[in-house]
């Protein structure tokens, strides 16, 4: 989220950050979007008597605020199908692994543990699935024989911090095309040099 803030604030990017919106009152984020002036909301799912109630909520906070894209990022909660679909194409996830390998937790410990020579992170398009959907970008590190969980997840967090602001760019402007499975990018895009993985792969 952090990394997301500070590309926006270039006037140049396509993308305003509007709002901050955590299920989760005490969530470090909210502070850093208050510092940066950001408007910020609370959707605390344990006061709601369910998935429904709290996703309608949020739903709500979304649209008073005019969101047009929502990028998740350290949402730790599975969203309904019919949340999903009120943001078919316009809900961005990035999760530590390359996907579809490593879904779920605990992914850095589970590729050492595993002997992959290659891990790094996926931005792709959310769907009710749990780390589904189409890929829109990838960035791969190598994996060192000195890697530990903390070591590999540090290296893997810095390509994090390149990929989803690209991908959101790419999204602002409406250069993302879906077709099946897969996403399209209707113009080249410019990437961070460090990036290792053609995008949209």
């Amino acid at each position: 989220m952090q990394a997301l803030v500070e590309r926006a604030r270039d006037p140049s990017y396509p993308a305003e950050i509007v709002l901050v919106l955590s299920n989760r009152p005490d969530a470090a984020g909210l502070a850093f979007a208050k510092e940066h002036k950001i408007a910020c909301a609370v959707a605390d799912h344990k006061i709601y008597a369910g998935r429904e109630e709290f996703e309608r909520s949020m739903q709500l906070l979304l649209e008073l605020h005019r969101v047009e894209l929502i990028c998740l990022a350290g949402f730790m909660r599975m969203l309904t199908p019919w949340f999903v679909g009120q943001w078919q194409g316009r809900l961005l996830n990035i999760h530590p692994a390359l996907l579809p390998a490593y879904r779920g937790l605990d992914t850095h410990a589970r590729a050492l543990a595993d002997g992959v020579k290659i891990h790094g992170c996926t931005v792709h398009f959310v769907v009710p699935a749990l780390d589904e959907g189409p890929i829109i970008a990838q960035a791969a590190v190598a994996v060192l024989d000195s890697d530990t969980p903390a070591s590999l997840a540090a290296r893997v967090l810095l390509e994090e911090h390149a990929i989803y602001p690209a991908a959101l760019a790419c999204a602002a402007e409406g250069r993302l095309r879906v077709e099946g499975n897969r996403v399209y990018i209707n113009e080249p895009a410019a990437l961070p040099m460090s990036l290792r993985v053609p995008f949209g792969l």
